[in-house]
């Protein structure tokens, strides 16, 4: 990954985190909490790509598990998240914009749910059993609403970020201006640019020459 988007995801992941444990797990909603991880992850995945979901996705979840209160395995949700971004990456938009929020919105459901069935999953296979006790279904179907009533305040701010990191405008103008200098270069030191326009002159010179020697030709008939 290049620098840029290292340092704008680690950002993005460790604030998601922050707001995550201090605010959202706080409010005591009935079901799940809401997975402001996940939703960061989704957006970088959508302007990223899969390569790019599954290392952000990979990122966000080893810290979560490492993370207090943290009570399971660490490489537990590391694993979740980073299957859930290499996912969501493959349906990457054109250009990394949206035409229409129909496209997202069926992303953030399927990796709500999907994240919810795999931990379980996965912590059946480790011996905790948490999801049993708590309610498989309520806990898919309050995981998706409260991922799905969040998504429209984070998903878009977090792909226009990426965005907006990916092209880099200070960059553009300096590979712009060394473009400018390169080619002032080219003409000043008399290279196939003005090889061609020299070309283009002697062309010139020799249609205006044999247009005079016809002429002088034409007279001398006449004469």
């Amino acid at each position: 990954m290049r620098f840029n988007r290292m340092l704008l995801s680690t950002t993005l992941v460790v604030v998601a985190m922050v707001v995550q444990v201090s605010v959202l797990a706080r409010l005591h909603l009935p079901g799940a909490v809401p997975d402001l991880l996940l939703l960061t992850v989704l957006g970088l995945a959508l302007v990223y790509g899969h390569v790019g979901g599954a290392l952000v996705g990979f990122g966000a979840g080893l810290l979560a598990d490492l993370a207090p209160p943290a009570d399971h395995a660490a490489g537990r949700y590391a694993l979740v998240l980073c299957l859930i971004g290499y996912l969501a990456g493959l349906v990457k938009p054109e250009n990394g914009q949206l035409k229409s929020a129909t496209g997202p919105m069926a992303v953030v459901v399927a990796a709500a749910v999907g994240t919810t069935l795999l931990y379980a999953g996965v912590g059946a296979l480790v011996g905790d059993t948490a999801a049993r006790n708590v309610g498989l279904g309520s806990l898919l179907f309050t995981a998706a609403l409260y991922d799905l009533l969040l998504a429209p305040f984070v998903v878009p701010g977090i792909m226009f970020l990426a965005r907006r990191a990916e092209n880099d405008p200070l960059a553009e103008a300096n590979s712009s201006a060394k473009k400018a200098d390169i080619s002032s270069g080219w003409l000043s030191s008399g290279t196939g640019l003005r090889i061609g326009s020299q070309r283009g002159g002697l062309k010139m010179r020799a249609t205006r020459s044999k247009a005079a020697r016809a002429g002088r030709i034409k007279g001398v008939k006449r004469l």
